[in-house]
């Protein structure tokens, strides 16, 4: 006789790796101390710990969905890395409830759901400032704290939405319903993943995130200097302003191109056509530094980089506006800690920030 029943099996042997990650970093345990829990002690089940880490831990193991938690609540290996002792839920209070160790999609749900509704369903309540506070400084945490210098890529990216989800919107860029959520991050570190509908300009945002995150940096690497690069949608008065304001806060921002920053860089394309007829067709580059103002959305000139390429398919001018001096940043042993050169500039600091979208891929 052959029985394929199998018993108590799970596929999901990473769960206790995933176990051990979150004793290390502590997650579930601090984001439990952001919810207040008004539910009656002695009826407690599931902790908030238990709970948190059942939902993070089945969204790592790739369970995005609630009702995912109908079945999941029956694995053990998962109950083990939620740090449930009775993994079989054979010992539960009520009967209808033993073999389920895990909670159920709706007591999940009220989890999620309890910061937007307060009624007699729903009393576990979520602090955000508290939990984003957390995140930004579990991030943060991961930044060595003698940094010299150190680069915060700023990005966006779609959210693909399927169905008639809340705050849904096209987007005529990405050319479909999504979402339209915000990242930061600093070398391969997320500091920032806010969720944010898409019917609004990509930077939106972005001074408030970035005053909490450089003061989250501030008190955790005192002497670092603090680069915010991105692409030509973040490049804002707001942004670039606040950085102004700031001590040893610098950007470095593509720039979209318009007819007076072609016009100034007519010269250099001129020489870089002369000099791509020259060379035989190769792709030639020559950059122009100069000082810059939009006629009413900057409040002040501004330092601006540009790069007259010249290729087989023609001109590619491109731009990006800085606030870094010409000599760049040097430490207190004059040490170059970040190169002003326009050329270096553009080719070295500004084009790695494709690295960030790598990191949201």
């Amino acid at each position: 006789m052959a029985d394929f029943s199998g018993g108590n099996l799970s596929s999901d042997g990473g769960a206790l790796l995933l176990r051990q990650v979150d004793a290390g970093l502590g997650l579930s345990r601090a984001l439990a101390k952001c919810f207040t829990d008004r539910r009656r002690p002695d009826l407690i089940e599931h902790s908030v710990s238990e709970l948190l880490a059942q939902r993070l831990q089945a969204i790592a193991l790739g369970y995005e969905d609630l009702n995912d938690h109908a079945e999941l609540r029956r694995d053990p290996l998962l109950a083990a890395a939620a740090g449930k002792v009775d993994v079989l839920g054979a010992e539960r209070r009520c009967v209808e409830h033993r073999g389920f160790a895990l909670a159920s999609p709706a007591t999940l749900n009220r989890l999620e759901l309890g910061t937007e509704f307060s009624d007699h369903y729903r009393k576990l309540h979520a602090q955000p400032a508290a939990v984003a506070a957390t995140l930004l400084e579990m991030g943060v945490r991961c930044l060595p704290k003698d940094s010299e210098v150190l680069i915060l890529d700023f990005d966006a990216t779609d959210d693909p939405l399927h169905g008639q989800q809340e705050g849904r919107f096209f987007h005529g860029y990405y050319g479909q319903y999504c979402y339209l959520p915000l990242f930061c991050f600093c070398g391969d570190v997320v500091l920032w993943a806010q969720l944010r509908t898409s019917d609004r300009d990509a930077s939106e945002g972005t001074v408030e995130a970035l005053a909490q995150i450089v003061a989250a940096i501030r008190a955790r690497c005192p002497r670092a200097k603090i680069l915010v690069r991105a692409d030509s949608g973040f490049a804002r008065e707001a942004l670039m302003s606040w950085c102004e304001e700031q001590s040893a806060v610098y950007y470095c921002v593509g720039l979209a191109r318009n007819e007076r920053l072609v016009a100034e860089l007519a010269p250099a394309l001129a020489a870089a056509r002369a000099q791509h007829c020259l060379c035989g067709g190769v792709s030639v580059r020559r950059f122009h530094d100069f000082t810059y103002q939009t006629r009413q959305s900057w409040s002040r000139a501004r330092r601006v980089i540009g790069k007259a390429e010249v290729g087989p398919q023609g001109d590619n001018p491109r731009f990006i506006v800085t606030n870094l001096p010409a000599e760049g940043l040097r430490a207190s042993d004059g040490t170059v800690l970040l190169e002003g050169d326009g050329c270096r500039l553009y080719e070295e600091l500004y084009c790695e920030r494709g690295q960030a979208e790598n990191q949201i891929k």
